[in-house]
C-alpha cells in the first residue's frame, strides 16, 4: 500500500508536467511567426518603423526575395484589386540581403527607383535590408522560393499567410483575416 505522500508526489509532478506544458505549447504568434522589428523607408524615402509604424492595426505584405517573383506580386495586386481597394493597406516588401554600406543599399534602391517610377508604386514599396535566412525564420516562413503575401499588426504578428500566386481561395482567407478584430 503507497503511502499518501507517494500519491500527493505524484500528483504535484502531473500538475507540474501539466504546467510545463501549457507555457510549451505553440501560440498563434510562434506557429505564424513575427516580423521582426526594423527600421526602413519607401522609395518615396518616408520612414517606416516595422512593425509599430505601419500604416494601419492590420497591413497587408506582399513578400518577396528574388526578382524574378515580381510577377506572383503583380498577380496579387491584381487578383486582389489592390490599386482600387482603399479599404485594404498594404506594401511590397521585397526582402534583400544587406550589402552592408550605404553606398551598396542606395545602388539597390536606385535599381528599384528605375524599375518603379510612379509615385504610386514607390510610395508602397519599402525594400528591407536584412539577412534573409533570419527575415524567413522569425516571420514562420518557408523559403526565399516563393512569394509570401501575410496580413501583420503593429505587434509584428503574422496574422495570416499564404505563398505563391494568385488564388481566390487564398485572396478570401487574407480578406477575412484583414477585416476580423481582434478582441
Amino acid at each position: 500500500m503507497k503511502s499518501n505522500v507517494s500519491y500527493l508526489g505524484a500528483w504535484l509532478a502531473a500538475a507540474g508536467l501539466a504546467f510545463a506544458l501549457a507555457f510549451a505549447a505553440p501560440n498563434d504568434s510562434s506557429v505564424m511567426g513575427r516580423l521582426p522589428a526594423f527600421m526602413a523607408q519607401t522609395l518615396l524615402r518616408q520612414p517606416v518603423t516595422v512593425p509599430e509604424g505601419l500604416p494601419s492595426d492590420r497591413t497587408l505584405a506582399l513578400i518577396t526575395f528574388k526578382r524574378g517573383q515580381r510577377a506572383d506580386v503583380e498577380s496579387w495586386i491584381q487578383g486582389m484589386n489592390l490599386r482600387n481597394d482603399p479599404s485594404i493597406t498594404w506594401m511590397r516588401m521585397p526582402v534583400l540581403n544587406d550589402p552592408g554600406t550605404l553606398t551598396g543599399r542606395s545602388a539597390v534602391e536606385d535599381r528599384l527607383l528605375q524599375h518603379y517610377t510612379a509615385d504610386t508604386e514607390r510610395a508602397k514599396m519599402v525594400p528591407v535590408f536584412t539577412d534573409r535566412a533570419s527575415f524567413v525564420r522569425s516571420a514562420g516562413l518557408a523559403s526565399t522560393d516563393q512569394v509570401y503575401a501575410v496580413v501583420v499588426n503593429r505587434q509584428g504578428e503574422v496574422l495570416a499567410r499564404v505563398e505563391g500566386q494568385f488564388d481566390a481561395d487564398k485572396a478570401q482567407t487574407l480578406r477575412e483575416t484583414l477585416r476580423s478584430q481582434s478582441f
